[in-house]
């Protein structure tokens, strides 16, 4: 399929938004959530509601020498940044999720061997936007499974067709999405679709995808209107995959929807009672969000956690086919319960900071504590994490870094499937004398854009053409060009508006 091109429109100095300068600071609503910085009523991001976080701070590796947190493969705040620059408007910064920048892009990353079905990997290069300071990144790699290997899926659709999802941007391309979806579905594998508005509808109870020309035409009928009443339509959705479920398959619900859950159980501690209590029985949650004006970015994401499963935004039709069709082996789970803990060599490492990942950060002992979830990696999925550090300066390294010596021990832990016991994974990572590979300079991008969004304090002298020189130079391994876009979209960010530092 022809990829759409974001970038057709002429933009001309005159007409550029001063809304970045201009908007007010953010403040929590009654809800407790954030809403987009922007209180323009032409802004259409200006109901959506996000969760309010400040950065990950520089700690002291003597005195806290170990750093643990759960892997995070979501990519939706990559996507809600690509929206809101496509209509010419900033993120607020409680969007950006420098993580979810990151692992929105497939890395070249090795497979797993033996019988792992994860690869873990590791080095410490340098700091782009602080020379004095060192960046180290992780690599993490999901075992990769062929189509034709692929466990028999049973899945289940739970599509919101309430009133607010009435647009070519939610419905109409949640539609599309669910087709393509089913297209590419074997004949063995199973599909329901749940509906829910002012009720709740079994559409479609579970089916063989056999039967796909009838499934698509029971998609094709879908629309939207009503109230938004979600709470039976869940438990609905858990009885059809309960129903039909596939031992060692992959028993799944997918739920599209903007988030704006109004009626029923609308309390976000009642919605993820219910997801935890069936996440445990090996039944995983997808959710797709959709749209502007209303996206409850805070739910979709804790949901998605609490069901073991994923949160992605569907902003165009090439996210829809990146989610839907190019990685829709993400929608395997090939581990579970995945958590990172870092020990630093105190006589190398001064301190260190995670960038991203700051709802994800773990107590210590947590770590070795099979009974804490953790997050769910997916078949072919990479995962990619940065601790910049600043190294302990001594007279016989001036520098602080000796090629030969270990500044930290990254183990990785987690559960080949959910129920078992959990195995662990740990390389240790050498001090850097050389050059950074493309993986980390790219990420060295990603990870300065973001800061630049979030107008983080820890940007140092990071700039968009920094982070622009090191998108588009790193970019040799470029699976359907996204890291392309990556630069488009960096340019398209610096022209309307937002100040190099």
């Amino acid at each position: 399929m022809k990829r759409i091109v974001f970038f057709t429109m002429t933009v001309f100095a005159g007409l550029w938004l001063a809304s970045c300068s201009n908007s007010k600071g953010m403040e929590p609503g009654m809800d407790g959530y954030y809403y987009g910085e922007f209180d323009d009523p032409q802004n259409p991001q200006s109901g959506d509601r996000f969760e309010e976080f400040a950065d990950n701070p520089f700690v002291n590796a003597g005195e806290q020498p170990q750093s643990t947190f759960s892997v995070d493969a979501d990519g939706a705040s990559y996507a809600y940044m690509r929206n809101c620059l496509v209509h010419q408007r900033i993120p607020s910064s409680s969007a950006v999720r420098i993580e979810e920048f990151l692992n929105y892009f497939t890395f070249d990353y090795a497979d797993p061997s033996g019988d792992e079905t994860v690869a873990i990997n590791g080095e410490i290069g340098a700091c782009p936007w602080n020379t004095d300071h060192r960046l180290m990144r992780l690599g993490i790699k999901g075992k990769s499974v062929a189509d034709e290997d692929m466990p028999t899926a049973n899945f289940v659709f739970m599509v919101d067709v309430s009133g607010s999802m009435a647009s070519s941007d939610k419905i109409e391309l949640l539609k599309s999405g669910l087709i393509e979806l089913v297209t590419h579905m074997r004949p063995d594998d199973r599909i329901a679709i749940v509906t829910y508005a002012s009720g709740e509808t079994l559409l479609l109870p579970s089916t063989p995808c056999s039967q796909a020309e009838m499934m698509i035409d029971k998609i094709k009928q879908l629309q939207a209107r009503g109230a938004t009443s979600g709470s039976r339509a869940l438990e609905m959705a858990y009885e059809q995959v309960q129903q039909n479920y596939i031992q060692g398959g992959n028993n799944r619900i997918i739920m599209g929807t903007d988030g704006d859950w109004n009626v029923g159980v609308t309390s976000l501690e009642g919605l993820l009672e219910i997801v935890e209590s069936h996440a445990q029985d090996g039944i995983y949650m997808s959710v797709c969000g959709f749209g502007q004006g209303n996206l409850n970015d805070r739910m979709m994401e804790k949901i998605s956690n609490a069901g073991n499963g994923t949160y992605s935004y569907i902003d165009c039709e090439d996210e829809m086919m990146k989610v839907f069709c190019h990685e829709r082996s993400n929608m395997l789970s090939v581990a579970s319960d995945a958590k990172i803990q870092i020990t630093f060599d105190t006589t190398v490492v001064a301190q260190y900071r995670l960038i991203g990942y700051e709802n994800r950060v773990m107590n210590n002992e947590d770590f070795d504590n099979d009974s804490k979830d953790a997050g769910e990696i997916g078949a072919g999925q990479t995962i990619t994490a940065l601790y910049e550090l600043v190294p302990r300066m001594s007279d016989a390294l001036p520098q602080g870094w000796d090629v030969n010596a270990k500044a930290a021990t990254f183990d990785f832990r987690y559960k080949r499937a959910l129920g078992e016991a959990s195995v662990q994974l740990s390389i240790d990572i050498n001090q850097w004398v050389g050059n950074s590979s493309e993986n980390l300079n790219f990420a060295a991008g990603v990870a300065a854009y973001g800061m630049l969004l979030r107008k983080s304090p820890y940007a140092g002298n990071a700039s968009f053409d920094m982070a622009s020189s090191l998108v588009n130079n790193n970019r040799t391994f470029d699976p359907h060009e996204y890291r392309a876009g990556l630069g488009e979209l960096i340019l398209q960010a610096a022209e309307i508006g937002i100040q190099d530092k």
